[in-house]
């Protein structure tokens, strides 16, 4: 294995998969740290962790135990999959790990950069951009777990390490890979904020990159990656899986709230709200008969517009009530492969995680693309695919989409 990436979610797990995939590498998605070696073919492994929103003492043991293990494997370059939104809080957990994960690499430069201009996030000026807006007026302000209310990522970095936060201006991106690396050592010991806004300043960020021991960043960052390790863009061979499916979400982002309305006016579906679900007044067994019981895919739904969300938060507690929905996604996706449902369509990162650890999937291959940033996906000892999308993340029939894609017919 030549390069290894530790994610901090699922779907940016697969999300960054289907980025190097794309570019040539034999990729495998494990899902956490294996117990076992990997296959030698695969070149390039991502270990997928559940650890974006974890107490940053536990993201950090997670984190270094997959960088453990990925470096037995043989790789000599580690990338810190984060979320192209910059999800965190003050306390972390991308500083904290990335911190961590240099001391352990022996890296005292790190370069850092979200970006992913298919998806409209961009970095300019230090400040990240979700299309034509800032950060803090994306919506990702009203995140239910991580609000992002500064777009300024320097000073989001600096509340988060000990270390210096130093920035390479798009000028110096457009010079070439050979700017950035000088622009980037003269920061000293540091994490430097990368402007990007174009698949191009990417690019030139990867060969820059290519002596680095650790690079930080969303997906975009492993486009000029591959090329470094002998690699060129090719596409994996997919067969779609027929049968049974359904749809599940449990993201509250603006663009999953709109797949929602647009799938359920054809599609049969259920919300599951937030006080029946700690009440305990909704059946896992029901709720499976009601789906095999539909002539189409059905949705399951637990999104909610903002207001919705915080007034929940309010009587039940922040934590408590994530916990309980991803406790029931995790539930209801078990007990729905059990049934033999065959394709399993999810929208949001912590309920991807949830749904991936209740059917205890321990290695996913890469399939073909979904939307950017989200591939088509089989758990490798059973028949079974998966589309896990980030919230944010596709188009506005994306649900359709996703599920012609799994089954092989589109």
């Amino acid at each position: 294995m030549k390069l290894g990436v530790i994610a901090d979610d699922f779907t940016g797990a697969s999300d960054i998969a289907l980025m190097l995939s794309e570019g040539g590498m034999p990729t495998t998605q494990f899902v956490g740290v294996p117990e076992r070696a990997a296959d030698a073919a695969v070149e390039a492994g991502v270990v997928a962790l559940k650890s974006r929103t974890l107490p940053a003492r536990e993201a950090v043991a997670q984190s270094l135990k997959a960088c453990d293990w990925l470096l037995a494997q043989g790789c000599t370059q580690i990338v810190f999959k984060i979320c192209s939104t910059f999800d965190s809080t003050d306390q972390g957990n991308i500083g904290p790990v990335t911190e961590a994960l240099a001391d352990r690499l022996g890296e005292t430069c790190v370069l850092v950069c979200p970006a992913f201009p298919e998806t409209g996030r961009s970095v300019y000026q230090g400040h990240l951009f979700v299309k034509d807006l800032l950060l803090s007026e994306s919506g990702m302000q009203n995140h239910p777990l991580t609000p992002m209310t500064d777009p300024d990522l320097r000073r989001v970095l600096r509340k988060q390490t000990s270390w210096e936060v130093g920035h390479v201006a798009i000028g110096t991106v457009w010079s070439g890979s050979d700017a950035i690396k000088w622009s980037a050592a003269a920061a000293g010991k540091a994490m430097v904020i990368v402007d990007a806004i174009r698949n191009e300043d990417l690019v030139a960020l990867g060969h820059a990159a290519a002596a680095r021991k650790l690079l930080t960043g969303g997906s975009g960052i492993a486009l000029g990656l591959p090329r470094n390790f002998g690699f060129s863009p090719g596409r994996s061979p997919w067969t779609g899986v027929p049968g049974k499916a359904v749809v599940l979400s449990g993201s509250c982002s603006s663009a999953t709230r709109n797949q929602v309305g647009i799938f359920k006016a054809s599609a049969p579906s259920r919300e599951l709200p937030v006080d029946d679900i700690l009440a305990q007044k909704l059946s896992l067994q029901e709720l499976v008969d009601w789906t095999l019981a539909q002539d189409t895919p059905p949705l399951l739904y637990s999104s909610a517009d903002p207001q919705v969300v915080a007034a929940a938060q309010a009587r039940h507690g922040r934590d408590r009530s994530a916990q309980a929905i991803e406790t029931l996604f995790a539930g209801l996706a078990a007990a729905l492969a059990k049934a033999g449902v065959k394709r399993i369509v999810v929208a949001g990162g912590e309920t991807s995680g949830a749904v991936v650890s209740g059917l205890r999937a321990d290695m996913l291959q890469i399939g073909p693309r979904i939307a950017a940033g989200v591939p088509a996906l089989k758990v490798t000892d059973r028949p079974l695919a998966l589309a896990l999308k980030s919230g944010n993340f596709g188009g506005p029939a994306f649900f359709s989409k996703a599920l012609a894609i799994l089954e092989g017919s589109a």
